[in-house]
């Protein structure tokens, strides 16, 4: 991967969805208040004001101070990596980790994406659902990997329908995965589970607690980590041996970190059009 990070050749790939004030397809939408240059002249001169320094705003060059953003939002807002923390406070009897504790390691690797978009929003991706998907791919997972989950609920971000329009992982599936070595398993839908109200549904007919959260709750038993709302699945040019990086931000104590997934693939531009404005590819040598 080392080559791949410094070669000019590389294709990156964005696979997020970063954070939009009011997005209508987020449930606690993130406010962002803005202040350009010219307010940031004010605040800084009354920053400096305060520190008894005789500063105007009018004393910065062209009148412009520097732009900067207010920003309030939970970490589960954007693209964002849950840690075993946000599922239960123990993992199969030990403590379960935080965000900041996740290793480095669990966030980099070779990545498999398994498609599931033929399945109707509400159904629930069991075991041999994933056993199909990788025989479709002629693949054996392995230690370390990471699982992408294709569902195409991505093409939906902006909208109401983002929030429901989606299948879930099952507990069973979520085993089935971990079982076999691998750490970190990602989505391009809203949640990892199935939409709130098929849990919803699903609980009041039957009075099952294991209809609540099943997928999530697995990682009571099973120690890994997912990657809610990612995106441009679509654009990755292949479904196996993906070098993708995923690092989260680091929150004390935190449940989740915002991160931004980077596939980095050999060669010219990927195939396929970025699924949301915020998450197109970068190619040659840009930051992604």
């Amino acid at each position: 991967m080392s080559g791949l990070i410094t070669s000019d050749e590389t294709t990156l790939i964005d696979l997020s969805i970063g954070l939009e004030d009011g997005v209508a397809s987020e449930p606690t939408p993130p406010s962002i208040d803005a202040f350009d240059h010219e307010a940031g002249a004010k605040r800084l001169a009354e920053t400096l004001q305060e520190q008894g320094y005789d500063v105007e705003p009018d004393d910065f060059p062209d009148g412009m101070g520097l732009a900067w953003e207010d920003v309030e939002a939970i970490p589960h807002a954007g693209t964002h990596l849950d840690a075993p923390w946000h599922y239960g406070p123990e993992v199969d009897g030990e403590p379960a980790k935080t965000i900041e504790e996740i290793p480095l390691e669990w966030c980099r690797g070779s990545a498999v994406v398994l498609d599931f978009r033929t399945m109707e929003p509400g159904e629930e991706i069991g075991v041999a659902d994933l056993e199909d998907a990788l025989a479709e791919l002629d693949h054996d997972l392995s230690t370390g990997e990471i699982v992408l989950l294709q569902t195409g609920a991505d093409e939906l971000w902006g909208q109401p329908e983002y929030l429901t329009q989606f299948p879930g992982m099952s507990a069973e599936g979520t085993k089935f995965l971990v079982e076999q070595g691998v750490r970190v398993i990602g989505t391009d839908a809203y949640g990892f589970d199935k939409p709130f109200a098929a849990m919803g549904e699903r609980y009041v007919e039957s009075g099952d607690e294991d209809e609540l959260w099943p997928a999530h709750v697995a990682g009571r038993a099973v120690e890994y980590c997912q990657i809610e709302k990612m995106a441009n699945l679509d654009a990755l040019p292949r479904k196996t041996d993906i070098p993708l990086v995923a690092f989260p931000i680091k929150i004390e104590d935190g449940s989740a970190g915002w991160v931004r997934p980077v596939a980095m693939l050999e060669g010219g531009a990927a195939d396929g059009d970025g699924a949301t404005d915020g998450a197109d590819a970068e190619t040659g040598g840009e930051a992604a």
